[in-house]
């Protein structure tokens, strides 16, 4: 049996599982035992699944001697808790949802185990994923496993430190405003925010419906466009869901840029960009340049700096409106001490919701509230129009766009608590991205102060596949996808 068995990808997996060199069984144990040694330092799980992920390992083995296999039989994956898992805890790491069993799986886990993945557990997140850090969970941060001072990105930090600490295979998680790529990031690893409508929402716990989409975390982008194969696709239960056939977006991964026009926006470079983050950008454009490339350095989308502030008006409008729903009657946690309903209701979410998920709550409210819709949410859906419409135009002339995806490396712990502004800012360069409804991927290149530091490759809508074949020709021709946490 190999060596170091909890350091594959999703294609070396498949390879010695296919020629049974190692059976599901030993994989998903060597995994486990993994997150045993490690997870108490990096704490990227809320809930690990031993006993099923075994179960699971045992029903793919028979699998695979009948030849009846897909990609992602027998391999180990993380899912992110805000994922519904029939019979498996989905807290979105929130004392609202503690405790909460779904009775039904969110269409990709669906997916997933029609395939005969393993799931090994959930992954702790920021609090119904409203969050850059992890700090937010209402059970403890996740550590960055390339540093355990430091933060691992978030919404979806569980997910990126699961798969940078060698603690799954690959995950899954949802990106609102940046939370795949931005820990992605931050940890070293590769992460996909696909096209709005490509990948089903039923099953996710919503944050923001018209910002949500659930999308891959892996080691290399081959893995990415593996993953994105199994869960994308239209799903009738997901009103937003696109009736768009899904391709194979392994056939996209040619290694070849040649002829394919680039462009960098210069409003992602320069001011609130750290310079050795911006130098990385820089020499990785010139890598593809150098692959044949044509690489366009003139290009503006200057209604960009609208995003930000756009966002924290669209995201927590609809924010309050989706958790409106936690009021202790049908699930959930419930304050059963003395008083009438309404102050029952008043202290459920007073105890249940976390500072942050209350902030944004109240943002929201105000913004939808009578005498200031208008002035407020109505004029930010506008500017995302025009914000959309700004990228469709680029997009007549570029087939990818480049730019930083984090404008820092991993700040650590406790840095940006205490100021939301500078923590908001820390997706300054993903939400556009989010906005538009556009495909984008986060993939190392480079490390500034010791860390990593990730490119964001961001492509027309349903131009996934234009984005997983630069992402992965920029991979091959260097050597940054190899790199290790120290965890």
């Amino acid at each position: 049996m190999p060596n170091n068995l909890h350091n594959l990808t999703i294609h070396e997996a498949r390879r010695l599982l296919d020629r049974r060199a190692v059976s599901s069984v030993e994989l998903t144990q060597a995994y486990l035992e993994r997150v045993q040694t490690v997870d108490p330092r990096v704490r990227a799980y809320v809930t690990v699944t031993a006993q099923q992920a075994l179960r699971q390992a045992r029903e793919a083995d028979v699998r695979i001697v009948r030849g009846d296999v897909s990609p992602l039989t027998g391999v180990p994956l993380h899912l992110k808790d805000n994922l519904c898992t029939k019979g498996v805890p989905t807290t979105c790491s929130s004392r609202m949802l503690e405790g909460f069993v779904p009775p039904y799986d969110a269409t990709v886990v669906e997916r997933l185990r029609s395939q005969g993945a393993v799931f090994l557990g959930k992954g702790n997140m920021d609090e119904f994923a409203m969050g850059s850090s992890t700090e937010n969970s209402a059970f403890f941060p996740t550590h960055n496993p390339w540093d355990l001072e430091r933060v691992p990105g978030g919404s979806s930090g569980g997910p990126a430190a699961a798969v940078a600490a060698d603690e799954a295979v690959a995950a899954l998680g949802s990106d609102t405003g940046g939370s795949i790529r931005q820990p992605a990031a931050l940890c070293g690893i590769v992460g996909l925010k696909p096209t709005y409508g490509l990948v089903s929402r039923y099953g996710l716990v919503a944050f923001a419906s018209s910002l949500d989409q659930i999308g891959p975390m892996t080691r290399d982008v081959t893995d990415c466009a593996l993953l994105l194969n199994a869960v994308a696709g239209h799903d009738s239960r997901d009103s937003t869901s696109l009736p768009h056939p899904a391709p194979d977006y392994t056939r996209a991964l040619t290694g070849d840029v040649r002829g394919l026009r680039v462009g960098v926006p210069k409003e992602y470079l320069g001011e609130g960009i750290d310079p050795d983050v911006e130098a990385a950008i820089r020499k990785a454009a010139q890598t593809l340049e150098a692959m044949g490339a044509s690489v366009d350095w003139e290009v503006s989308l200057p209604s960009t700096k609208y995003a930000l502030p756009c966002y924290y008006i669209i995201a927590p409008a609809e924010c309050s409106a989706n958790l409106a729903r936690y009021d202790g009657v049908k699930y959930g946690y419930s304050y059963q001490g003395p008083g009438t309903m309404w102050e029952a209701l008043e202290r459920t979410r007073q105890e249940g919701f976390g500072p942050e998920v209350k902030r944004r709550i109240m943002l929201g409210t105000y913004a939808l509230s009578a005498g200031y819709y208008d002035a407020y949410y109505l004029k930010a859906l506008k500017v995302r129009t025009i914000i959309t419409r700004e990228f469709q135009e680029a997009f007549q002339r570029y087939d990818v766009l480049l730019t930083p995806t984090s404008p820092t490396v991993a700040f650590r712990l406790g840095e940006k608590t205490a100021d939301p502004l500078q923590m908001y800012l820390s997706d300054v360069c993903t939400i556009p991205v989010n906005m538009a409804g556009l495909p984008g991927i986060s993939l190392p290149c480079g490390l500034a102060h010791g860390l990593p530091v990730g490119l964001q490759i961001i492509g027309p809508a349903l131009g996934d596949g234009t984005v997983l074949r630069v992402a992965h020709a920029y991979e091959q021709a260097t050597e940054w996808h190899k790199m290790r946490a120290k965890a």
